[in-house]
């Protein structure tokens, strides 16, 4: 009988506690979603209602009745064609280089002591520290017929004449290059940094070379950084305006140039509207996309 008594304030205090632990859970949900509001109402509207505004636009013809006459310039005119074909080309491009470059390079920084690698990794955030504008100009500086690279060349005899560096789509690829790599290596460092370093040695205590560890061990375990790296980087490329411009000097025509042109030129808003939208709804595919590569890719580790 005592027994019981002991057991029924134990079960008591026990439901006492639950109820306390549930309203502690929801009121920390709510104190969470009070503090997340203000973040929301700024997203909805600086983002979500421009790009639902963009949509409104591009659904309206030039006599200002619904039309989707702006979409079917696009789908019938060949100029438009060519310039998703160039800015995609453009934007592949400049992720090639970065996987190039930037995958060599994060794995000597992560090879690196701790306190040599903080110097390396400074110098990679070091471009942040300069405007985009600044860095298209002094790669035009560098690049252009009288500039210090054809300079040098001519001077050491390695050419007679200047190379066109500049103002076509090597310029271009250049400078968004220099300027989306750091983007690309931070999270491919991260996913590097992540590996389980027992790993490593277990492939070599059973003889493995390191390069034949760093193929089929290191680099594999690395592809979810070096994808999120790349899609990240492709989908910044697709919106460059300054740098196309500038280095492209009028022979790199991307989306941004043209909806910038359909503006300043004919303030055409159901035209630009509509290559705005079609620039986002490529983005969102080109992220759906990626979402699933990557849950393949992490599936697959696990297994």
């Amino acid at each position: 009988m005592s027994a019981l008594n002991a057991t029924i304030p134990n079960s008591a205090a026990q439901a006492d506690n639950g109820r306390r632990l549930a309203w502690d859970a929801r009121l920390e949900r709510f104190v969470s979603l009070a503090f997340t509001l203000p973040c929301l109402a700024v997203v909805a509207l600086c983002v979500l209602v421009p790009c639902a505004w963009l949509f409104f636009l591009s659904a309206f013809g030039a006599d200002g009745k619904p039309s989707f006459e702006n979409y079917q310039r696009i789908l019938d005119g060949a100029s438009y064609a060519r310039i998703f074909v160039t800015t995609f080309q453009v934007a592949l491009a400049t992720v090639a280089a970065c996987v190039v470059i930037g995958v060599p390079f994060a794995t000597f920084i992560n090879g690196l002591p701790p306190r040599r690698s903080v110097i390396f990794l400074a110098a990679v955030l070091l471009p942040f520290w300069t405007s985009l504008l600044v860095r298209a100009y002094a790669w035009l500086v560098l690049l252009q017929r009288t500039g210090i690279v054809n300079s040098m060349l001519m001077w050491l005899g390695i050419t007679k004449a200047p190379l066109e560096l500049a103002f076509n789509h090597f310029a271009t690829v250049l400078g968004m290059t220099h300027i989306m790599l750091p983007i690309f290596i931070l999270p491919v460092l991260g996913a590097m940094r992540n590996i389980d370093r027992a790993l490593i040695r277990a492939a070599a205590s059973m003889g493995a070379s390191r390069s034949y560890t760093y193929r089929r061990i290191f680099l594999p375990l690395a592809v979810p950084g070096i994808a999120a790296g790349a899609i990240l980087v492709f989908v910044m490329s697709l919106g460059f305006y300054v740098t196309p411009a500038i280095l492209g000097g009028g022979n790199v025509n991307v989306i941004s140039m043209r909806i910038a042109r359909s503006l300043s030129n004919y303030s055409n808003w159901g035209a630009a509207s509509a290559l705005g939208v079609l620039l986002l709804v490529f983005t969102a595919l080109l992220f759906a996309l990626s979402y699933g590569v990557q849950r393949v890719l992490l599936s697959r580790q696990r297994s």
